[in-house]
């Protein structure tokens, strides 16, 4: 079985230090901003970002056109639901109005009959003289 031996101070040390060798050396090797390769993704990029905002602008236009497309068909339900209203209380007062006539006419009727038996004198009953 082996033992665990835990690392000394030095030997972190030298470890941290090697990794900042490698991190320096990581940092100069990389291009400089002239180099074609560096000018070449960074005009890839740039078209990337141009390509982006342009589906951006476009994405943003088509929406508000279908707001506004919706817009409208609200709108545009919204009158005809107010014009069906119309027609409805209109249909309900002219609805209205026919019955009270038809109630008016038979009162009508109902005070013409009762008139007539009054002017008729009514019935009268048996053995009644009426003095």
């Amino acid at each position: 079985m082996a033992i665990y031996r835990e690392k000394d101070i030095f030997e972190r040390r030298n470890a941290a230090n090697d990794a900042k060798k490698a991190l320096l050396e990581r940092f100069k090797q990389r291009p400089a901003e002239d180099d074609p390769r560096v000018l070449a993704r960074k005009a890839e990029r740039e078209a990337i970002l141009a390509a982006r905002a342009e589906r951006e602008a476009e994405k943003a236009k088509l929406k508000q056109e279908k707001m506004a497309r919706e817009a409208a068909a609200r709108a545009e339900a919204e009158r005809i639901a107010a014009e069906e209203a119309r027609v409805r209380e209109a249909q309900e007062a002219e609805r209205v109005a026919a019955e009270l006539a038809l109630e008016a006419e038979r009162k009508a009727k109902r005070d013409a009959r009762y008139a007539a038996r009054k002017t008729r004198g009514g019935r009268v009953p048996p053995g009644f003289t009426g003095r």
